[in-house]
């Protein structure tokens, strides 16, 4: 009888400590769960705060875009009388207006490439002119390309008319460098 008693109290410590070992498992599982959600939380609120700091960054270019978009332009005209472009005659904002100009002409007529860099190897003003140009429109697109890498706005301005056009002047930079 007394084997019998020691028996059931192994039996029901052993059953004890098997129902321990379940509930301890289980609280692991749900702590290491809970560990994963914190986790994938904590890196969405980086990344939702890293979103928000560049949207930051945008919205303060979007609010200086006039600014920014009138220093541009003072650089664009004294190149564009000296090799005599036209801005476009729409309704855009005259910065659109002068390098829609400025790409226009050189569209139709590829020896705008050559009075350029005429202008800019005779004339020290254009050649200043499109350095600070270039200086300024490359600095814009590296904050839009930092501050928004893939986006949409970024993308308009490298591909647009701004790009183009720092492609269009670096071009007749480097064959006025080249002689």
């Amino acid at each position: 009888m007394q084997n019998m008693l020691i028996l059931g109290i192994i039996s029901v410590t052993a059953l004890i400590c098997i129902g321990i070992a379940i509930y301890m498992y289980r609280i692991t599982a749900q702590m290491r769960d809970i560990r994963k959600t914190l986790a994938h939380q904590y890196n969405l609120m980086v990344k939702i705060q890293t979103v928000l700091k560049n949207k930051t960054a945008t919205n303060a270019v979007a609010e200086n875009a006039e600014m920014i978009y009138q220093d541009l332009l003072q650089n664009l005209i004294p190149i564009m009388a000296a090799i005599d472009i036209m801005p476009r005659a729409t309704s855009e904002h005259p910065l659109w207006r002068a390098l829609g100009g400025i790409m226009d002409e050189y569209a139709k007529n590829p020896f705008a490439l050559e009075k350029l860099r005429r202008a800019i190897k005779l004339d020290p003003d254009v050649a200043r002119n499109i350095d600070n140009y270039m200086n300024r429109a490359d600095r814009l697109l590296t904050h839009l390309t930092t501050t928004e890498p893939n986006g949409i706005l970024a993308a308009t301005f490298t591909d647009g008319l701004l790009g183009q056009s720092l492609t269009f002047f670096a071009q007749a930079k480097q064959l006025a460098a080249g002689e």
